[in-house]
């Protein structure tokens, strides 16, 4: 493709040529570009799990052969979409440290978003009574201290940190792969850490945050063909109608995708039950907002993982597979 351009500009530097000159340089141009644009629109795959492990140490060695099957797939990268651990477990740094040198055995970049509990639970007595909010603390400079992915490949990322007054959420962030945009969010289960009676301090500070990157996100996906986001919680687990501590995130999403026109897709954990579906409703609740679909992964006792297609020949533009493990 250099080679074909290189021709092109050359042609082009001569003091003498003929039209036949042009002829060629202009077809020579036109094969560059198309070779461009079909490197755009190759099919790719990627893996998105969670919730997982919870029972441990018995769930080691099925999650370590979890990492030896999604090592095997090859896809092009992979999303944990929050909870590595169960909300009774012990919320220790030995253990995140454990998960965190996990994540270093892909072979395929890792993004990885938060769960509640691996913080806003961690205050149960079987998960140690920390300090929610210290559990963050670490788990935001432990999980979050590159501008890269995990696993032994790579790729780049943009986080919210960059922004200015949103410098502390690191665990924010996006990424371009084959003309489509991905994001994660940081939306969790337990009512996003809304409480009806008490201090919501860092739920209002994390939802202006998670406001702004919603728009930031669609921004930069004005000019893809699609738009795909990553978050922990199942925000329509209860008669597809968000409760307090996600009510704004939904509301900004539809409004956000309604103005967008192309496809949106939510990919979540949280509920443990695979799911595709169509959950947000528009014009009073009497029409389903049909260029949005939600994802719902494994999790739990059933230790398995999603893998989607990108197609671009597909109206749809994904196709979704069971990764089922034994």
């Amino acid at each position: 493709m250099h080679r074909l351009a290189f021709e092109f500009l050359i042609t082009f530097e001569l003091k003498k040529y003929s039209m036949n000159h042009v002829r060629l340089s202009l077809v020579f141009c036109a094969l560059f570009v198309s070779l461009l644009a079909s490197g755009q629109q190759k099919k790719f795959t990627f893996v998105a799990f969670g919730d997982m492990p919870y029972r441990v140490p018995n769930d080691y060695p099925k999650f370590e052969r979890v990492i030896k099957t999604l090592n095997q797939e090859k896809p092009d990268f992979i999303v944990h979409v929050g909870d590595f651990k169960s909300g009774s477990s012990l919320c220790s740094t030995e253990y995140f440290e454990r998960m965190h040198a996990y994540f270093g055995t892909f072979e395929s970049p890792l993004i990885y978003t938060p769960g509640d509990n691996e913080w806003t639970d961690c205050n149960r007595k079987a998960a140690g009574e920390y300090d929610p909010l210290e559990r963050l603390d670490v788990l935001r400079k432990m999980f979050y201290g590159s501008d890269q992915s995990f696993g032994k490949k790579k790729i780049n990322l943009v986080s919210q940190a960059k922004s200015p007054g949103f410098e502390k959420f690191v665990e924010n962030n996006s990424w371009t792969y084959g003309g489509l945009q991905f994001a994660t969010i940081h939306l969790v289960g337990s009512n996003n850490n809304y409480k009806d009676a008490g201090d919501n301090q860092e739920f209002i500070g994390r939802e202006k945050a998670n406001l702004a990157w919603l728009d930031q996100v669609f921004a930069a996906a004005k000019d893809k063909k699609g738009l795909m986001l990553f978050a922990q919680a199942d925000m329509f687990y209860k008669d597809m109608k968000p409760s307090k501590g996600f009510e704004n995130i939904v509301n900004k999403i539809s409004e956000l995708t309604q103005q967008y026109g192309k496809q949106v897709f939510l990919v979540n954990g949280d509920s443990h039950r695979f799911i595709t579906d169509k959950p947000i409703l528009i014009n009073d609740r009497k029409a389903t907002l049909m260029n949005f679909t939600r994802i719902q992964v494994f999790g739990d006792s059933e230790m398995a993982a999603i893998k989607i297609t990108y197609d671009p020949k597909s109206t749809t533009l994904f196709q979704v597979e069971q990764i089922l493990i034994d």
